[in-house]
């Protein structure tokens, strides 16, 4: 299991949760971020710190949102896992679900 970064982050990307991981596993897609799995240690550091409440442990995804662990996890199948956020920066892409959903607007 994991932690997981659901719809709330789409348009926003705080960045909070990249300060406070420990082992650098959140990485930043265009219009989100994304938690790779096989890095993630579970410490769960990163969701109380997210101020639109995105983050959740994977079994508790509210069911509105029950397709992000899936987001999260597809999201890497291109880049695997290069073993750490900060040495990658932001990639030029997002998951297809993601970019199909509607932009917010202000």
């Amino acid at each position: 299991m994991t932690y997981v970064i659901a719809q709330p982050c789409i348009d926003v990307k705080d960045k909070s949760c990249i300060e406070e991981c420990p082992v650098d596993c959140i990485y930043e897609g265009n219009r989100m971020l994304y938690i790779q799995p096989d890095e993630c240690v579970d410490c769960g550091a990163c969701e109380p710190v997210c101020p639109v409440e995105a983050i959740y442990y994977e079994d508790d995804v509210p069911g509105e949102w029950k397709e992000f662990p899936k987001i999260n996890t597809e999201f890497f199948v291109e880049i695997g896992s290069p073993g750490g956020a900060a040495k990658v920066g932001l990639t030029d892409h997002d998951h297809v679900d993601v970019l199909s959903i509607e932009k917010k607007t202000s």
